[in-house]
C-alpha cells in the first residue's frame, strides 16, 4: 500500500508543479509612467482628439497587445491570454499593436469576437501596415490611430496560395464579411462603408459627393486620408489621429506619467502551442495509458514519467493558447485524489472511482475549452463540443495503446527491461540485482510474465491489503502487485499463487 501511495503521491507532486508553472508563467513586461484626463467629449470631439472620457485623476491600466506578421495560431493564443487578463483584471484600455501583411480568416474572426467581449476601451494602433486580415481586426477596435507612414486596407480574400476564390465562393464570403463588418461598426459613421470598400472591388464609396474609392478598384488609405474629416458635423474617415509612437498617443490620451503599461510578447512557446493543440487527443491518450501501466507496476519509473509529461505538455500547451488557467490541473489532481481515496481506504465501493474519472475527464474537457472570465459555469454548451470530441478521441487512442501493449510488448524482451529497470529505480519490492530466476511448476499459464523475481505457482503468503480484486501480497519478506483470482481476499489471509498477470500475480486463499 505504501508503494502505490508513494507512487501516486509523486505523480501528483509532478502534477501540481506542472499547473503552478502554467498558472505563474507571464510573458509579459512591465512600463509605468503617470497625470489626469480631460473631461468626457462625444464621439465627434473626439474624432481629433484622444482625450480620455474618465476624467477621475487615477493612473490607467494599458494592456498592449502585439498583431505582428502573419496572423495566425500564435497571434490568436497572446491576443486571447491578453483579452481575457484585461477583462479580469478590469483593465482601462487595450490597444493592438499592428504591423501586418494579413494571414488567416478563421483567425482573423475569432480575434475579431474576443475584441467584442472586453466591456473597455480597445483601440488599434496602425504601426505601419494593416493590410487584408489586419484591416478588419482595426474595424473591430472601438477606435483607430495612425503612425505618420502608417497603411490600411486592401482587405479581399485570396486563397492560401494568394490566388483569387473561385466567384461563387467568393460573393458567398464578401456577404458574410459584410455582415460581420457592420456587425462590429455600426455604430461608427464611415467605417462599415470604408471596410466594404476594401473587401469588395465592386463597391464604389462616394461621400459629400466626393469619389473616395472608385469602382473596381479596393482601397487602401494612408494616414493623412484616414485621419481627414467629413459630414457635418465633420467626423473622419477611420481614424482619431496620428502620431509618432504609442507612447505618444497615452501622453496625449492620459497625460504623461499617468499610466502604467503592461506589454504582452509572442514567444517561442506561442508557436509550439500551434502544434501542441493539433495533436491534443494524442498527448490524452498517451498520457492515461501510461499512468493505468505505472499503476500496475512495481515502483515508479518510464510509464509514469511520459504519462506526466504527456499531460504536462497538453495544460501547458492550452495555458499558452490562452484556453487554461491553473483551475483543470486542480480538478485532474482532486481526481486523482478520490481514485486514491477508493484504493487504499474504500476498495470496491466504486463511488469514489467513478468521481475521480468524472473529475479527470470534466479536467480535460475544461482544459481546452474556451471560457471567458465573466462567463463562469454559465458558458453555453457549444464551448464543449470541440473539446468532448477532443477527449473521447483520447480516450479511444488510449484503448488502443492499451490493447497493443497488452497483446504484443510484454512478449518482448523490451517491456521486460523497462519494468525491471522502474522496479530497481523506484521500489524495494520484487527481486533485487542478481537474483537468480526462478522457475514455475505450473505451465496453464505459459506467457512471460512482466514481474522481476515472481515466485514459483503454488507459493505461499499472506495478503497486506484487501484484494477486491487487487491488492498487495507478500512472499518471503517480498511484496508483489496481486489480483483475486475469484472473488475478493481479505487483508491478512493466507494466499497461494495461482498464475501470472501481465503485471501482478494471480493469487487464491490458500486451502
Amino acid at each position: 500500500m505504501l508503494t502505490r501511495f508513494r507512487r501516486l503521491f509523486a505523480v501528483l507532486c509532478v502534477l501540481t508543479g506542472a499547473g503552478l508553472l502554467a498558472a505563474d508563467s507571464n510573458h509579459s513586461s512591465e512600463s509605468s509612467s503617470p497625470d489626469p484626463e480631460p473631461e468626457a467629449e462625444s464621439a465627434a470631439d473626439r474624432a481629433g482628439s484622444p482625450s480620455d472620457p474618465a476624467g477621475d485623476g487615477a493612473v490607467k491600466s494599458v494592456y498592449i497587445l502585439p498583431v505582428r506578421d502573419q496572423i495566425g495560431r500564435p497571434i490568436e493564443y497572446i491576443l486571447r491570454r491578453g483579452m481575457k487578463e484585461a477583462v479580469t483584471e478590469g483593465i482601462d484600455l487595450v490597444v493592438l499593436d499592428m504591423n501586418t501583411p494579413g494571414g488567416r480568416l478563421n483567425t482573423t474572426l475569432e480575434i475579431m469576437e474576443m475584441m467584442a467581449r472586453f466591456d473597455g476601451t480597445t483601440l488599434t494602433f496602425v504601426n505601419s501596415d494593416a493590410i487584408s486580415a489586419g484591416a478588419f481586426i482595426d474595424a473591430s477596435t472601438k477606435e483607430i490611430y495612425f503612425a505618420p507612414r502608417g497603411v490600411m486596407g486592401a482587405a479581399a480574400p485570396v486563397t492560401a496560395t494568394g490566388e483569387d476564390i473561385p466567384e461563387a465562393m467568393k460573393q458567398k464570403i464578401l456577404s458574410f464579411l459584410k455582415a460581420r463588418i457592420r456587425s462590429f461598426t455600426e455604430e461608427v459613421p464611415y467605417r462599415a462603408d470604408v471596410l466594404t470598400a476594401m473587401v469588395d472591388a465592386d463597391f464604389e464609396l462616394v461621400i459629400d459627393d466626393e469619389v473616395i474609392s472608385p469602382e473596381g478598384e479596393l482601397l487602401t488609405v494612408t494616414a493623412s486620408e484616414a485621419v481627414r474629416k467629413y459630414g457635418d458635423p465633420p467626423f473622419p474617415l477611420l481614424a482619431q489621429g496620428i502620431y509618432d509612437d504609442i507612447e505618444s498617443l497615452l501622453d496625449d490620451r492620459f497625460g504623461a506619467g499617468n499610466y502604467v503599461i503592461k506589454e504582452f510578447h509572442v514567444t517561442w512557446s506561442e508557436h509550439v502551442t500551434q502544434y501542441i493543440s493539433s495533436i491534443a487527443p494524442l498527448l490524452i491518450g498517451v498520457g492515461l495509458v501510461m499512468l493505468y501501466l505505472e499503476a500496475q507496476s512495481p515502483g515508479f519509473g518510464i510509464f509514469g514519467i511520459i504519462g506526466v509529461t504527456a499531460l504536462a505538455i497538453f495544460f501547458l500547451g492550452n495555458y499558452a493558447a490562452g484556453l487554461a488557467g491553473y483551475e483543470p490541473v486542480l480538478f485532474f489532481l482532486l481526481g486523482l485524489a478520490f481514485i486514491a481515496v477508493e484504493v487504499f481506504f474504500f476498495p470496491g465501493t466504486f463511488i469514489f472511482a467513478i468521481l475521480g474519472a468524472l473529475f479527470i475527464l470534466g479536467s480535460l474537457i475544461y482544459g481546452m475549452a474556451d471560457i471567458w472570465p465573466e462567463e463562469g459555469f454559465g458558458f453555453s454548451p457549444e464551448v464543449l463540443v470541440a473539446p468532448t470530441l477532443n477527449v473521447f478521441g483520447g480516450l479511444i487512442l488510449a484503448v488502443v495503446i492499451a490493447v497493443v501493449f497488452a497483446r504484443v510488448v510484454p512478449r518482448s524482451w523490451f517491456l521486460d527491461r523497462l519494468i525491471l529497470n522502474s522496479a530497481i529505480a523506484g521500489s524495494s519490492q520484487g527481486a533485487l540485482v542478481g537474483d537468480p530466476p526462478q522457475q514455475t511448476g505450473d505451465q496453464s499459464n505459459p506467457r512471460p510474465s512482466a514481474i522481476p523475481g515472481k515466485p514459483p505457482i503454488g507459493s505461499n503468503g499472506r495478503a497486506v491489503t484487501d484484494l477486491f480484486p487487487s491488492g498487495e501480497i507478500e512472499i518471503d519478506g517480498k511484496r508483489f502487485q496481486a489480483r483475486a483470482q475469484y472473488g475478493s481476499v481479505a487483508s491478512g489471509a493466507e494466499i497461494e499463487v495461482a498464475g501470472y498477470g501481465d503485471f501482478v500475480l494471480i493469487v487464491r486463499e490458500a486451502s
